[in-house]
C-alpha cells in the first residue's frame, strides 16, 4: 500500500528554540525519530541535541499532520563551505521522495546555496546522494576523533584573554 504524501508539510527553521507551536521541534519526538531510523545517532542525549540544533542553520523538518516524520540540518559559513547533517525519514515514509525534498530544501536555503562546496557524510546512502548530485570525494577524507573537553572554566579563560588585550 502506497502512502499518500500530498498532505506532508515541510518547515524551515532558522535555528532552534525550545517552545511550543504547530511546527516546533519537540526534542523527545526528534530523539525517537532518530532511534527508529539512525543506528549512528541512537545514543544522542537531549541536552546534546539542544547544542547541535542551536548551532545549525537551516533545519528542515517534514510533518504528517503533527507527527515529525523527517529531519535534516546544515551548518555553513554562508559562502565557502556548508555541511549537511542528520538526514532521516521515518521508515514508513522512505522511498517516497521525502528525503530528496529535505536535502533539496537545505540546498536552496540562502545560508547554503552560495557555498562553494557542500559536504555530507553517509554510511550507507551514497547512491541516494549521488542521484541528488553529490559525488564521492577522495581528497577530504581526514577526520579527528576528538575527545570531549570539559567546558568548566572555559568562559573564565576566554574572559581573561579578552581582558589582557
Amino acid at each position: 500500500m502506497q502512502i499518500d504524501c500530498r498532505h506532508v508539510q515541510f518547515s524551515i527553521h532558522e535555528g532552534f528554540t525550545v517552545g511550543t507551536g504547530s511546527r516546533q521541534i519537540n526534542l523527545q519526538e526528534l530523539q525517537n525519530l532518530f532511534q527508529i531510523t539512525a543506528f549512528w545517532a541512537r545514543d544522542r542525549k537531549l541536552e546534546d541535541w539542544v547544542i547541535a540544533l542551536q548551532n545549525s542553520r537551516p533545519i528542515v523538518t517534514a510533518w504528517d499532520d503533527d507527527r515529525l516524520i523527517g529531519f535534516a540540518r546544515a551548518t555553513s559559513d554562508g559562502i565557502y563551505r556548508a555541511t549537511i547533517w542528520d538526514v532521516v525519514v521515518h521508515p514508513d515514509y522512505q522511498g517516497l521522495g521525502l528525503g530528496r525534498k529535505l536535502v533539496e530544501t537545505l540546498l536552496m536555503h540562502p545560508h547554503v546555496n552560495r557555498a562553494e562546496r557542500v559536504y555530507l557524510m553517509t554510511t550507507n546512502q551514497q547512491k541516494f546522494y549521488e542521484r541528488i548530485g553529490f559525488e564521492e570525494n577522495q581528497t577530504t577524507t581526514m577526520v579527528l576523533f576528538n575527545q570531549p573537553v570539559s567546558q568548566e572554566g572555559l568562559t573564565l579563560v576566554q574572559e581573561e584573554v579578552l581582558h589582557r588585550g
